[in-house]
C-alpha cells in the first residue's frame, strides 16, 4: 500500500479555511505545492505587487504556483457588465486554475490532491489517470439542495427572487459540480447540513466526513466590552449578503411582529437591491456596508445577538466569529452551525421560513437580559472548542486514512 507523503492543494482565492489547512500541512512538512491565482509566500521579498500582498500566505513562496491573469481580469473588471458576465469571469478564474493543476500533476506522483467545489474537474480527471488520490471539500450544500430551496423561496417571496443568484447558475456549472463529486476519493463537509445534502448514492460508496471550520481567538478587549452590553435596549446584528438566501426577508418580518420597541437591528453586508427595496420591508434597521473582519468584530462588540435565519449555507463562519465575541446565536439549522447552539445557553435554533418563531426568540432575549452575561461566557467557551488546527488536522487524517479511494459511483 502506498503512503501519502505530500499534499498538493488547489484554490483560487485562499480563504480562511484554505489558509488554516496550508499552515498545518506546512507545519507537518506535508505540503508539496499550493496552486492559486494571485498571492505570495511569507518570504517573497519586497518587490511584490500590492494585490499579491493582500493575499500573503504563511508558507514559503517557492511552494506557490500562480495562475494570475484570469483572476486579475476578474478583479479589475469589478462591477462592469451584467451579473451573468461577472459570474462568468469568476468561473473562468476557477476553470483556468483547474486546467493548470491538471497539466502539472504529473510532477507529484503518489501524492494527494485536495481541491474545492467548482475548481476540480480537470485536475481530478488527471489525478485519477495518474493514480493520485483526490480529497474534495464542499463548502456549501449540494447544488440540488441549493436549487430546490431557493426555487421554493422564489415562489414564496417573488419580490425577493432577484437576490437569489444561485437560481440562475448554468447547467454546465452544475454538471461540473456533479462530476467533481463522482471523481473524488473522499469528501469533507463543514456541517451536518452539507453532509445530509449529498445524494445518498454517493454517501453510500465514498468516505464522507464533517470537519467544522475553526473560530477566531477571543480577545480580552472584546470580552470586557461584551460584559458592558448588559443594559439598554437589545441590539441585534445580521451579517451577510442582503439576500433571502440568508433569510433577511424572514428577519424583517419578525422585526415587524415584535411587541416591544426596545429592540434594534443592524444589517451589515452587501445589498443586492436598492436600499429603498429593503426599507419598504422594514424601515428601521441601521445599515453598515461591507468591511474587514477586524471592523466586523468591532461592530459585534457593540451588539448582543447574532441573527442569521439562513435558508441554505455551508457553515456560515460569522457564527463562530460572533461566538468568539460573546454573541449568542439565533440561527437556523441550515446555517450549518447546529453543533454550536446549546438551547438557551449559546443561543437558539429556529426553523427556516418561520418569522413568528424568530420573533418569539428575539422577545425571549429581550425578556432575559440578565442571563446574557453568563451566555456570553458560554459562547466564548464554545468558540474556543473549535480551533483551526483541529479542522485542518481532521482533513489531513481523513485523507491519510482513506488511501485506497472508492471512486466509481
Amino acid at each position: 500500500m502506498n503512503t501519502i507523503t505530500k499534499f498538493v492543494l488547489s484554490h483560487p482565492t485562499g480563504n480562511t479555511f484554505v489558509r488554516a489547512l496550508l499552515e498545518q500541512l506546512e507545519k507537518e512538512k506535508l505540503l508539496a505545492k499550493f496552486f492559486t491565482t494571485i498571492g505570495t509566500g511569507k518570504d517573497a521579498g519586497r518587490i511584490v505587487s500590492s494585490l499579491a500582498k493582500r493575499r500573503m500566505y504563511s508558507i514559503p513562496d517557492k511552494k506557490i504556483s500562480r495562475q494570475w491573469l484570469p483572476e486579475a481580469s476578474r478583479l479589475f473588471g469589478g462591477s462592469n457588465g451584467s451579473q451573468e458576465q461577472r459570474n462568468r469571469r469568476t468561473d473562468l478564474s476557477y476553470e483556468s486554475l483547474d486546467l493548470k493543476v491538471a497539466k502539472e500533476l504529473h510532477r507529484y506522483p503518489g501524492f494527494s490532491l485536495h481541491a474545492y467545489e467548482d475548481g476540480a474537474v480537470e485536475s481530478f480527471r488527471m489525478a485519477k489517470e495518474l493514480g493520485i488520490r483526490r480529497s474534495y471539500e464542499m463548502p456549501i450544500a449540494h447544488w440540488a439542495t441549493v436549487r430546490r430551496l431557493l426555487a421554493e423561496e422564489a415562489e414564496r417571496l417573488p419580490d425577493w427572487e432577484p437576490t437569489l443568484e444561485s437560481t440562475r447558475e448554468p447547467e454546465s456549472k452544475l454538471a461540473r459540480k456533479e462530476t467533481e463529486l463522482h471523481l473524488a476519493d473522499c469528501i469533507t463537509c463543514p456541517s451536518e447540513f452539507v453532509l445530509r445534502s449529498i445524494p445518498k448514492k454517493i454517501r453510500e460508496v465514498k468516505p464522507c466526513q464533517v470537519a467544522p471550520f475553526g473560530s477566531p481567538p477571543s480577545s480580552k478587549h472584546l470580552e470586557n466590552a461584551s460584559e458592558r452590553r448588559s443594559k439598554g435596549h437589545l441590539k441585534l446584528l445580521f451579517v451577510g449578503s442582503m439576500s433571502q438566501r440568508k433569510g433577511l426577508a424572514d428577519l424583517f418580518e419578525a422585526m415587524n411582529q415584535l411587541k416591544t420597541k426596545a429592540i434594534s437591528l443592524t444589517v451589515l453586508g452587501q445589498p443586492s437591491m436598492p436600499m429603498s427595496f429593503y426599507r419598504t420591508h422594514y424601515a428601521h434597521f441601521e445599515y453598515i456596508g461591507p468591511c474587514s473582519n477586524k471592523q466586523i468584530r468591532r461592530v459585534m462588540e457593540k451588539h448582543d445577538i447574532l441573527v442569521l435565519p439562513s435558508i441554505v449555507e455551508g457553515r456560515a463562519l460569522v457564527q463562530q466569529e460572533a461566538l468568539s465575541c460573546g454573541l449568542p446565536l439565533l440561527v437556523t439549522p441550515n446555517a450549518g452551525g447546529e453543533d454550536l447552539v446549546e438551547d438557551g445557553r449559546t443561543g437558539f435554533l429556529v426553523p427556516i421560513r418561520k418569522p413568528q418563531a424568530l420573533a418569539e426568540k428575539i422577545e425571549w432575549f429581550g425578556d432575559h437580559r440578565t442571563e446574557l452575561p453568563e451566555m456570553r461566557k458560554l459562547c466564548r467557551e464554545k468558540a474556543r472548542a473549535y480551533p483551526w488546527t483541529k479542522y485542518a488536522q481532521q482533513i489531513i487524517n481523513f485523507c491519510l486514512r482513506n488511501k485506497s479511494g472508492r471512486t466509481d459511483t
